[in-house]
């Protein structure tokens, strides 16, 4: 019994290398794995801005003021105005009421 287990067990150290190479010349005939990237592009929707329209304190908080207004070619504003910057876009507001009274797009 202790012949024939030894047998088997010589036989399996012998064909080990032929297991390997069979199995490493598998890999070669797979197809390659090709990993898919996703990509989520984001829309931002921005408000369209109009004259006229009364800007509430939770949109003025996200609105920056405009001081150096010849920086970017703009005219002073007028008194009880400012000027103030939304994105891109470059609005003149009321200081009391909070209505826009001109919308510069994009500049």
């Amino acid at each position: 019994m202790k012949q024939v287990f030894a047998a088997l067990l010589s036989a399996s150290f012998l064909l080990s290398p032929f297991v390997v190479s069979q199995a490493s010349a598998d890999d070669l005939h797979r197809p390659p794995v090709v990993e898919k990237k996703v990509i989520v592009e984001k829309t931002v929707i921005r408000p369209h801005w109009k004259k006229g329209h009364r800007i509430n304190a939770s949109e003025r908080r996200r609105l920056h003021d405009v001081n150096d207004y010849h920086r970017y070619r703009l005219t002073p504003p007028p008194h009880g105005y400012r000027w103030v910057r939304a994105d891109k876009d470059f609005l003149l507001i009321a200081v009391t009421s909070g209505v826009i009274s001109s919308v510069i797009v994009g500049r």
